[in-house]
């Protein structure tokens, strides 16, 4: 058994080592880069332990990995510090300009994706051999249907795009995962047989405001609380310890009070990065920040990253699972498509969503360490297997393909804007 220090060091440092031998041999975006090589040196891995059984080295690595609760590092660690340093420099004032778009977006295109890839996820795993029970095909639809706001952000860093286009991408993507994670949490309890008065329309319109209304309440008022107290000093060591507190209590006290964590510390990093840099921060202050934050964003980003890419050592994955993981990957495609366009034709009338933009919101559609962690934390049962092959392919196909794709598509696309 080793420790938390040795795991952190040997993560760490792969993901110095691939991050150096990404800049200075493939050149790939830096995130994509560590999932490409992390993937590779799974894959390379389970090569050398068929070529080479007796040496072990696949068991070896898998025991090591499998002490990294991938869920828990995720949901409970690098999400709320990933999502701050995303809010914080989205910029408030544009982001109310474009709130019905985003509303419109992360609200009604989750609910309309869900229902999609889980009816098609159902019918395809009729057809290839490999059934999934319909509520658990809505399990799958929920947790791949949000877009991942650490993947969107960090794709879109090497992609230049119309600013307002931009934060309309980031508001949603910081805003969705709250609708997807409440849907998901209700389908799941209906699928296991637990729902009881939780997937009611009652149960289900409390938890909606208990999550998502109770986390942006929170998130507002810690935010506030933060944002006075930097206001009475001008000491930027404990300014940033503040900001560092204001995430770390924000999650926490979501989660005790059963809110959305993300949601809360969205609110609190939108709430301090608009006003503090106006009258709470010297610009000394502003720039420890700033670079604190950069600098925690990428560090975590790429650990993340390199996680997903040799999380494929610890997955369990069933032979006739993998077509409808295949099919999986152009069924979500096609759900994020009318997701993005029946907003659009509902509410034309209100000149807030572009038609020019629908091809490249769809491939923008990016998925990520989210929908990896919430496939895992599925109680165990028959749908299990397939649900965590089809939501590994989608994430790698989002990433690798669209992600390294999305400059190409924006020239295309997006030249009359």
């Amino acid at each position: 058994m080793i420790s938390i220090f040795d795991l952190a060091a040997m993560l760490l440092t792969l993901s110095a080592l691939f991050g150096w031998l990404n800049r200075r041999f493939l050149r790939m975006p830096h995130t994509i880069g560590l999932l490409v090589m992390g993937l590779a040196a799974s894959l390379s891995l389970v090569g050398l332990d068929l070529a080479f059984p007796a040496q072990h080295l696949y068991e070896d690595l898998t025991k090591v990995l499998r002490q990294v609760d991938f869920t828990d590092v995720v949901m409970n660690g690098m999400l709320a510090f990933l999502l701050f340093a995303g809010a914080m420099s989205l910029d408030l004032r544009m982001l109310r300009d474009r709130a019905w778009a985003v509303a419109t977006l992360a609200l009604i295109g989750t609910l309309i994706s869900t229902a999609l890839v889980g009816s098609a996820f159902w019918l395809v795993g009729d057809a290839v051999g490999r059934p999934v029970p319909l509520p658990w095909a809505l399990v799958f639809g929920a947790l791949i249907s949000p877009t991942d706001p650490v993947a969107v952000l960090a794709t879109l860093k090497n992609v230049k795009v119309p600013e307002v286009l931009e934060v309309e991408m980031q508001g949603e993507a910081l805003f969705n995962d709250g609708v997807g994670i409440v849907l998901f949490t209700v389908l799941v309890a209906f699928a296991a047989g637990s729902g009881g008065e939780a997937t009611s329309i009652g149960g289900i319109s409390w938890l909606l405001l208990q999550e998502a209304g109770g986390g942006l309440v929170l998130g507002v008022v810690t935010g506030y609380v933060a944002y006075r107290a930097m206001r009475t000093i001008d000491d930027f060591p404990v300014e940033v310890l503040i900001t560092l507190a204001l995430v770390a209590g924000t999650y926490a006290l979501a989660q005790k009070l059963h809110a959305s964590g993300p949601l809360a510390v969205v609110a609190a990093g939108l709430l301090v990065g608009d006003r503090a840099p106006r009258d709470a921060m010297s610009e000394r202050t502003q720039g420890y920040v700033s670079a604190l934050w950069t600098l925690i964003d990428e560090v975590l980003n790429s650990v993340l990253f390199l996680l997903i890419g040799l999380e494929v050592l610890v997955l369990r994955f069933e032979a006739n699972g993998l077509l409808l993981a295949a099919c999986a990957v152009p069924i979500v495609l096609l759900a994020r498509l009318a997701a993005v366009s029946t907003p659009l034709l509902a509410f034309q009338w209100g000149g807030y969503l572009s038609v020019r933009n629908v091809p490249f919101l769809t491939w923008a559609g990016v998925r990520g360490g989210i929908s990896v962690a919430l496939a895992l934390s599925i109680p165990e049962s028959d749908a299990k297997p397939a649900i965590l092959a089809a939501t590994y392919a989608v994430v790698l196909f989002t990433i690798i393909v669209q992600g390294s794709t999305l400059s190409l598509v924006a020239r295309r696309t997006l030249r009359g804007e």
